[in-house]
């Protein structure tokens, strides 16, 4: 996956277009072929949401936290 296709992902969420101050943390299961990106550690999962092409958004609360790319290498 190129990062250019990264990004356009990453910025269909207004809240993750512009993630907060500090790390971002991500990892590639290359034998599930899924990304795992997540703007805050430390912050636990409340709620998720499946959209129509298979990204999985994290959130606590409102915020977005976190973003789960299924099928990442064929993006």
């Amino acid at each position: 996956m190129a990062l250019k296709d990264l990004t356009e992902y990453v910025s269909m969420v207004s809240a993750a277009a512009q993630p907060p101050v500090g790390n971002l943390w991500f990892r590639y299961d290359e034998e599930d072929d899924v990304l795992y990106i997540r703007f805050d550690r430390a912050v636990p999962v409340t709620d998720s949401e499946l959209t129509d092409d298979d990204i999985i958004l994290r959130y606590n609360g409102d915020e977005v936290i976190g973003v789960t790319i299924l099928g990442a290498s064929q993006r």
